[in-house]
C-alpha cells in the first residue's frame, strides 16, 4: 500500500508539472497576442495618419482648385460686362447719329430707322451667342462641382460603392445631355422664329418706307409736275441701289450667321471629345 501511495503521488506530481507547464506556454502565448495586437494597432494607427494627412492636403488642393475656378468665372463675367457696356455705348452713338441724320429728309430717316433695328437685331444676336456660351460654361461648372463630389464621396467608400458611383455618374452625365439637347432644339427653333419674324419686320418696313416715299413724291408733284419725269428717274435709281445694298448686305448676314452657328457645332462638339476623354481618363485613373 505504501508503495501504491508512492506510485500513486509521483503520477500526480507528474500531471501536476504538465498542467503547470500548460498553464505557463498558454500565459506566453497570450502575452505574445497582446504584444502582436499592440504592434498592429500601432502600425494601424501611423497608416491612418499618414492617410488623413493625405486627405487633407488633397482638400486643400480642391479649396485652391475652387478658389481659382470661382476667380476664372467672375473673370469671364467682368469680361460679358464689358463687351455689353461697350454695345451700349456703340448704341447710344448710333442713336444720336440717326437723330441728326433725321433732320436732312425723309428717306434718309425711314433708312437710318431700318439700319438702327438692324443693328439692335444684330446686337441682340450676338448677345444670344454670349449668353448660350456663358450658360454653357456655367453647365459645365455644375457638372464639374457634381463631379468632385462624387468623388470625394467615393473616396470614403471606394471599396464599398465603385460600381454604384460609376453608374450613377453615368446617369447625371446621360441626364446632363439630354437636357442640353433639348435645350439646342428648342433654342434652334426660337432662333428660326426670330429669322422669320426679322425678315418678314423688314420686308414690312421697306413696304412702309416705300409707301410714305411715294405719298411724299405725290404731293412734291403737285407742287413741281414740270420736275416730275426727272425725280421720278432719280428716285428710281436711289431706290434700287439702296436695295442692292440692303440685299447684299443680308447676303454677308446670312453667312456670317451660317458660319458662327457651324463654329458653335463644331466648338460643343469638342467639348464633348474632351469631356469623353476626361471622364475616360478620370475612370481609368
Amino acid at each position: 500500500r505504501c508503495f501504491y501511495d508512492q506510485k500513486i503521488l509521483q503520477k500526480t506530481l507528474g500531471e501536476w508539472k504538465e498542467w503547470w507547464t500548460v498553464c505557463r506556454e498558454r500565459k506566453l502565448s497570450l502575452r505574445a497576442d497582446s504584444h502582436y495586437r499592440h504592434l498592429l494597432h500601432n502600425l494601424i494607427f501611423k497608416a491612418w495618419r499618414a492617410y488623413v494627412c493625405q486627405q487633407q492636403g488633397k482638400r486643400n488642393k480642391y479649396y485652391v482648385a475652387e478658389s481659382y475656378a470661382k476667380k476664372q468665372k467672375l473673370l469671364r463675367t467682368w469680361q460679358c460686362w464689358l463687351v455689353y457696356v461697350d454695345v451700349q455705348r456703340t448704341k447710344h452713338g448710333m442713336q444720336s447719329m440717326a437723330l441728326a441724320f433725321r433732320e436732312s429728309s425723309c428717306l434718309r430717316i425711314s433708312w437710318a430707322v431700318w439700319r438702327r433695328r438692324h443693328y439692335q437685331n444684330c446686337t441682340g444676336r450676338k448677345m444670344n451667342i454670349l449668353a448660350l456660351q456663358h450658360w454653357a460654361q456655367s453647365l459645365q461648372f455644375r457638372a464639374w462641382l457634381q463631379w468632385r463630389e462624387l468623388y470625394l464621396y467615393s473616396q470614403n467608400d471606394k471599396q464599398k460603392e465603385t460600381r454604384a458611383v460609376t453608374h450613377h455618374q453615368h446617369w447625371e452625365l446621360k441626364r446632363c445631355m439630354e437636357a442640353w439637347l433639348g435645350y439646342l432644339n428648342l433654342h434652334r427653333a426660337k432662333k428660326l422664329q426670330n429669322e422669320l419674324a426679322q425678315e418678314h419686320h423688314q420686308s414690312r418696313i421697306v413696304r412702309q418706307c416705300f409707301s410714305d416715299w411715294q405719298l411724299s413724291w405725290e404731293c412734291r408733284r403737285r407742287v413741281h409736275a414740270h420736275r416730275k419725269d426727272i425725280g421720278k428717274l432719280a428716285a428710281r435709281i436711289a431706290l434700287w441701289r439702296v436695295f442692292a445694298h440692303w440685299k447684299h448686305y443680308v447676303v454677308l448676314c446670312v453667312e456670317e450667321t451660317r458660319q458662327c452657328e457651324l463654329a458653335e457645332k463644331h466648338y460643343k462638339h469638342h467639348l464633348l471629345v474632351l469631356q469623353k476623354f476626361w471622364n475616360r481618363w478620370k475612370s481609368r485613373l
